[in-house]
């Protein structure tokens, strides 16, 4: 029932799919894992500028946790613990991605899918799309480490909301909040997004590199130190920074190499 976690490639733009439509994209513990290992090795090939995360069929982008793999996978102690390690591995290894990071969802995006599109960058959806988390009817919780995203996202009040109501909202309602970015009509949502991928993907890559860094950084709070004052100086000495002033007085689209 679980979905596969496909990685394509096109170009400098990668593709993070969950591959399991008739189920909603849900992803078991093994699934958790694959996105883990597939955002680490995301983060080693310097040849990709952007990656988009989305769900197969168009009716979801993943309705987060198999729940029917439960009894197998989530009702021991140490199973509990296991599992909750595979979904803070995934999270951590989205998060940390030195890419940017788009999820292009369609339909359902909820409990853990509503997890892995907090932990990207950007989020665009259709308007048909709903989004929430209603697992005190299921009994359970999600830890601080996939709240985390969430929080720092909306903020506790829509969170607080979501979670207790257990009710799905709209993407009107999602986008007021600032849970998505850009919300498009369904039948433009995937070239849409793909569209927002590809512009992020003409940038400068160690510029996007560094922003998403610094952002990061900056929501961890923790004092600036020296060495990160002067990091924010290093794309003045940079091939793209020479390039990027040329193309501008030139008139022309910049050619950026990541150098």
């Amino acid at each position: 029932m679980s979905a596969k976690v496909h990685v394509e490639q096109s170009g400098p733009i990668t593709t993070v799919r969950f591959d399991g439509p008739k189920h909603h994209n849900v992803l078991d513990a093994n699934g958790w894992m694959a996105v883990a290992e597939a955002f680490a090795a995301l983060s080693e090939n310097e040849g990709i500028r952007c990656v988009a995360v989305r769900g197969t069929g168009g009716r979801a982008f993943s309705a987060g946790s198999d729940i029917s793999a439960f009894e197998r996978q989530r009702t021991k102690p140490d199973d509990v613990r296991s599992y909750s390690d595979a979904i803070a591995s995934a999270m951590r290894a989205i998060r940390t991605c030195v890419h940017p990071t788009v999820a292009i969802i369609e339909g359902l995006c909820v409990g853990g899918g509503l997890e892995i599109a907090a932990c990207c960058d950007m989020r665009v959806c259709g308007i048909s799309s709903r989004f929430g988390a209603p697992i005190n009817r299921l009994g359970l919780t999600m830890s601080h480490l996939e709240l985390e995203p969430l929080v720092q996202l909306v903020g506790p009040g829509p969170l607080m909301e979501i979670l207790l109501s257990g009710e799905l909202i709209d993407a009107e309602r999602a986008k007021m909040v600032g849970l998505v970015n850009r919300v498009f009509p369904d039948g433009a949502v995937v070239d849409s997004g793909y569209a927002l991928v590809a512009r992020i993907a003409a940038g400068a890559p160690l510029v996007n590199r560094w922003h998403k860094r610094f952002v990061q950084r900056i929501l961890q709070r923790v004092p600036l130190t020296e060495a990160g004052r002067e990091e924010a100086h290093a794309a003045f000495e940079t091939d793209d920074y020479r390039e990027g002033r040329a193309a501008f007085l030139e008139k022309r689209d910049p050619d950026f190499r990541g150098t």
